[in-house]
């Protein structure tokens, strides 16, 4: 299959050229190793079978034997042999911080960091090992936007947009239920049942070597299930095991924590923090993130709903079309340095997506799939939320925007931004 470009090469690029190694993290099967191999000159594969037993050898008795190669050398799935990541900074360190080194991939963030325990690394890699954080393929990646309205140009000032987008709600549907996992893009055949084949391994292994413990497939299912159930919301820690516990399956809150923290791990549950600027009145913000998976359509492999179904229900669309929204927001986001977040407060106006860059400037979402009265609505959040925030403290917003699965993109008279996801690009 021919290798398609990822918005993150430009961020990888940059990194490799000031810091040592880089880690590339993010889920499984989302092409992290496709775009390191871009940039390497070679490549070890921990979990290649034929080299396994002789690479776990070297590790375990000279791990400085994997590094031999030919920089940036690409070491892939790294905590495979965990010792490696000492290894590689120690490496750097003997160079005398020459950048551009070594890549890591990995699936799994370690368990922990320990400096009493040989087999989890001891030290956290500050100053040798910059982290990128990759995702599945956006619609402006897998070529399914217009890129007819640029995040970048509303940040640097652009006052009005205009853009068409050809994709239909029962398109949606599909690019939801299908996800952006780079194999079926790359050979132009979405397939809406990988992701449950996805979740199947996922629960049945994965979870288990994220948790260095043996867990209950059944109960990774039940929590995979609430969280999508829950998609796009607040939804406190009990909810989910009232969920969990209303199909008969039984779990305690700490248990419940240990399977969590596995798919955060996993890089599979990727929560929205709640933004906190400082405004103009005292109004309590609300602190609760709200959940997504790292694509929709593992929500919708939970959900075991397809794209007739997703049409059918609308509510549950809506929410999950959301989820869409903000994984294409995030990685647009990245591109720019930067990071989103959602507002709730406690008089109840939200905003579902704040896009802040490291430089302070920031703007505002609100995500609706359709419908001129919903559009009017999240218009009226963003204005309200605009006077809300104490310009002088937080800054004025650079852009408000309604994010819609409609098909045109225009500028309203109030400044409001009406964008088709299919439009927006980085």
């Amino acid at each position: 299959m021919a290798y398609i470009p990822r918005l993150i090469e430009e961020t990888l690029t940059a990194k490799l050229a000031r810091s040592g190694a880089v880690l590339v993290r993010g889920p499984k099967w989302c092409g992290k190793t496709s775009t390191c191999e871009q940039f390497a000159k070679s490549t070890l594969r921990m979990r290649d079978p034929d080299a396994y037993a002789s690479n776990m050898e070297a590790a375990n008795v000279r791990p400085s034997l994997l590094l031999r190669g030919d920089r940036p050398r690409l070491i892939d799935e790294w905590q495979v042999a965990p010792v490696l990541w000492d290894a590689v900074i120690n490496e750097v360190d003997v160079s005398g911080g020459e950048p551009g080194q070594f890549l890591l991939t990995g699936s799994a963030t370690p368990v922990n960091f320990a400096k009493d325990d040989e087999t989890k690394p001891k030290h956290t890699g500050t100053g040798r090992i910059a982290r990128v954080d990759m995702d599945t393929f956006s619609l402006e990646e897998s070529a399914d936007s217009s890129k007819e309205v640029s995040l970048a140009a509303l940040f640097g000032g652009a006052q009005a947009v205009e853009g068409a987008s050809d994709i239909t709600v029962e398109r949606y549907a599909e690019l939801i239920c299908a996800g952006g996992w780079p194999a079926p893009i790359a050979r132009k055949s979405l397939n809406t049942a990988i992701a449950s084949d996805y979740i199947d391994s996922l629960c049945d292994a994965d979870i288990s070597e994220a948790s260095d413990s043996a867990l209950d497939p059944d109960r990774a299912h039940a929590l995979l299930r609430s969280i999508a159930r829950n998609s796009s919301q607040e939804a406190s820690v009990s909810t989910l095991l009232a969920d969990v516990r209303s199909v008969g399956v039984a779990m305690s809150e700490p248990t419940l924590r240990v399977y969590l923290n596995a798919l955060k791990r996993l890089f599979v549950v990727e929560n929205l923090k709640a933004w906190a600027p400082a405004l103009r009145s005292r109004t309590p913000l609300r602190s609760s993130e709200t959940w997504h998976l790292c694509d929709p359509s593992l929500a919708a492999a939970a959900l075991e709903a397809n794209p007739d179904a997703l049409l059918s229900d609308l509510v549950t669309m809506g929410y999950l079309f959301e989820s869409l929204c903000i994984r294409d927001l995030r990685i647009y986001a990245r591109t720019l340095d930067g990071r989103i977040f959602h507002y709730r407060d406690k008089t109840g106006l939200e905003a579902d997506a704040i896009v802040r860059l490291n430089n302070g400037s920031w703007g505002a979402v609100e995500v609706k799939l359709g419908g001129e009265q919903r559009i009017e609505e999240g218009a009226q959040h963003l204005l309200a939320l605009a006077k809300k925030v104490d310009s002088k403290a937080s800054g004025s917003p650079r852009f408000l925007m309604v994010l819609t699965g409609g098909r045109y993109a225009y500028t309203r008279p109030d400044g409001v931004h009406v964008v088709p996801l299919g439009c927006l690009a980085h």
